[in-house]
């Protein structure tokens, strides 16, 4: 079986988007299929030599048994609402063009976002008769209304009624969650067609390890109790609830709160930061991939922050991570969502209302003054990470849903 994997993200970009799908297709390999990706040439905190990259419109590579075709698109002013939806729809256009030149596949699967890949889709399957499978992660253009980046009436109109012809235009959905399933059910989507899925996580990669290391030696965290968070700083993620914590923290020196990662919102928090004379504050870059381990294994507790106004049952993927690495989690957001059902039903840690500093600190303390219950919890996640939430499990799942769509094709 041949398997088209569309995203905008791949390895050597970073963040959970690229590795979600890389991970899947190495495991889609073990399993026998052939496995094609589509994707842009790397950009989103791209690590490693990326010499190879330079001046290239397009390239061609195989990593880990997956052919990756790879083609430039167009990022100029990509932050600002209406650069990032030019490239999306330039996501969309150069990935169909790239596809025209490779083998035609068995079944495709896209992830969203960007939304816009999934015309992409639609094309090789009116085009090709490829059946596709679109992996809903973030619910756009809900997810940018709730946080105020999406406002344009006009844009918002545009993206609701491409987001119903997607949805109606896949073969099936796949959500992680079951919050996600009835927010497309509640667009007018037959139930039927959409199955939950839960997100995987290498659990051979990200294990249990020695809280002493090479990482906490090389940034002076041995002595100290370290709470983490590690991974994109941007507008979803509240980091402000994590410093407003850390000032009420004050009193205990050997507490550390580290901040691992990248994005439009780490200038203004460093700067807040300092405003704020946190000595008890450490800010670090985007680590490389094969380090992330480390930083998690480092830490006592592991945080996972959003805002209130993120109203859309989402499940950080750094969730899964650190319950893998055996540490306790403390996920600060809308307790209505999936993520916090998730924590209960693992024991793994606490989830406590957004945007409240407050209960993050006692929270906090409570970890600090109890091992016992840190290592609980830490247990209780690894447990559930192996069980539910391996690599091969999601992989196992696709590939029954890509016999399914190719039966019905037949």
């Amino acid at each position: 079986m041949r398997v088209l994997l569309i995203t905008a993200y791949f390895p050597p970009d970073t963040g959970s988007a690229a590795h979600l799908f890389y991970e899947l297709g190495k495991a889609l390999v073990a399993c026998g299929l052939e496995v094609l990706v589509i994707t842009a040439l790397p950009g989103y905190h791209a690590q490693g030599d990326l010499s190879r990259y330079r001046g290239r419109f397009w390239l061609e590579e195989t990593l880990d048994g997956v052919r990756v075709a790879r083609t430039d698109v167009w990022r100029f002013f990509r932050n600002a609402p209406i650069g990032r939806g030019l490239w999306q729809f330039s996501c969309a256009l150069n990935f169909a063009v790239r596809g025209l030149v490779l083998p035609t596949p068995d079944v495709a699967l896209v992830y969203s976002p960007p939304l816009p890949l999934g015309l992409t889709a639609w094309m090789f399957q009116r085009l090709r008769r490829v059946p596709f499978i679109l992996n809903v992660q973030d619910l756009f253009p809900q997810s940018a209304i709730d946080l105020g980046v999406l406002k344009n009436a006009l844009l918002i109109r545009l993206f609701r009624s491409l987001e119903r012809f997607v949805y109606h235009r896949a073969d099936l959905i796949t959500v992680h969650s079951p919050g996600n399933q009835e927010y497309i059910v509640g667009c007018g989507i037959d139930k039927a067609k959409i199955t939950v899925v839960h997100n995987w996580i290498d659990t051979e990669f990200i294990r249990p390890g020695e809280r002493r290391n090479a990482f906490s030696r090389q940034y002076g965290l041995d002595g100290k109790f370290v709470v983490s968070f590690a991974g994109v700083i941007g507008y979803s993620q509240d980091i402000d609830v994590v410093l407003e914590a850390a000032d009420l923290l004050r009193g205990w020196p050997e507490i550390h709160f580290l901040i691992v990662g990248d994005g439009v919102e780490k200038v203004r928090l460093e700067q807040k930061a300092r405003e704020m004379g946190l000595p008890n504050v450490q800010f670090l870059p985007m680590q490389p991939r094969h380090r992330y381990p480390a930083v998690l294994q480092a830490s006592d507790v592991s945080l996972a922050t959003l805002h209130a106004e993120v109203a859309t049952p989402v499940v950080p993927s750094k969730i899964l991570s650190i319950m893998a690495a055996g540490r306790p989690v403390i996920a600060c957001m809308n307790l209505d969502g999936d993520a916090p059902r998730l924590i209960e039903e693992a024991q793994c840690g606490y989830a406590l209302p957004p945007e409240d500093p407050q209960a993050l600190a006692e929270a906090v303390l409570t970890l600090y003054r109890d091992a016992a219950l840190r290592e609980q919890f830490g247990l209780n996640g690894r447990r559930y990470a192996e069980k539910y939430l391996s690599v091969q499990a999601g992989a196992d799942r696709y590939i029954r849903l890509f016999e399914r769509l190719l039966a019905k094709r037949t």
